[in-house]
């Protein structure tokens, strides 16, 4: 491998392109909130400006993430082989990424309207912000959801539809489902988290961490329910949600002993619910 080659390789890592789960668990609510603003197919050029800006602001969002824990990720097992602490990329090359995707990501807000590209500014602060939350609150997973969820009320202002409050509702269940399978994330690395002073949830849950796990899914199927009553949306959309229902049924029992790998097939596990909440969305509309 040239050094070229390796470095590429090592940006890509850093931006998680070979962990494509977390673009995927920021995709679904987007689109999901694309086609419910649009009630069905929304603008082409919209939604490949959304698509897009997802890939990047979520590879921006690792980038900075691994800038802030480049001290502390070279103490953790599952992390220290990251680029930073490993040494293959460069603190002045992270931010020099962070900055170039977020500008890319910028260009392309730009095609959309004043309302959208204002709001953008609300997602640069919550990417930028998330990573540092750590050291200060045990609360970074609520950070994280407001960031992931901000492309909810930016579709609707993109198609220029009016935000109502299925538009707030399905923010809220994406906050509340974020915080829930970044939990089961945080748990993988609670030990090691414990022992270098960086905060979470899983920390602060302790022993009640599975009961607030499966409180915070109650919660997000139940404002996806509410969702579903204000639009009168058919049995497509229910179906989706029994199926999704199903799987964090069985990320419970993934967690069921807190054990490090199925705690992080539980988090991965969150993709398939994701895709049912969109798949019951499109069904509606594509069959009604």
């Amino acid at each position: 491998m040239t050094a070229v080659s390796q470095k590429l390789d090592a940006y890509g890592k850093l931006m998680r392109v070979d962990r494509p789960v977390g673009t995927y668990l920021l995709l679904w609510p987007t689109l999901t909130a694309l086609w419910l603003a649009a009630e069905g197919l929304p603008d082409i050029k919209i939604l490949l400006i959304f698509i897009a800006g997802v890939f990047l602001t979520r590879s921006a969002g690792c980038v900075i993430n691994d800038f802030a824990d480049r001290k502390v990720d070279g103490h953790v097992k599952r992390t220290a082989g990251r680029p930073l602490p490993s040494g293959l990329v460069s603190s002045k090359e992270a931010v020099a990424l962070f900055v170039a995707l977020m500008a890319i990501a910028f260009v392309l807000v730009l095609f959309t309207n004043q309302t959208t590209i204002l709001m953008s500014f609300g997602a640069l602060a919550l990417a930028f912000c998330y990573p540092f939350m750590k050291r200060y609150t045990h609360l970074p997973q609520v950070v994280l959801g407001a960031a992931f969820a901000w492309a909810i009320p930016m579709a609707y202002t993109a198609l220029e539809t009016p935000l109502a409050s299925q538009t707030w509702l399905l923010y809220i269940a994406t906050v509340l489902w974020t915080v829930a399978y970044d939990t089961m994330y945080a748990m993988v690395d609670r030990d090691d988290d414990l022992k270098i002073g960086v905060k979470s949830t899983a920390i602060l849950f302790g022993d009640a961490d599975k009961l607030i796990i499966g409180l915070l899914q109650l919660l997000t199927v139940t404002c996806l329910i509410m969702i579903g009553i204000q639009l009168s949306l058919s049995f497509w959309y229910y179906l989706g949600l029994i199926a999704g229902s199903g799987f964090f049924i069985y990320q419970q029992y993934l967690i069921r002993e807190r054990e490090r790998d199925p705690c992080f097939k539980a988090f991965i596990n969150n993709n398939y619910f994701g895709m049912m909440m969109f798949a019951g969305v499109l069904l509606h509309y594509s069959l009604n």
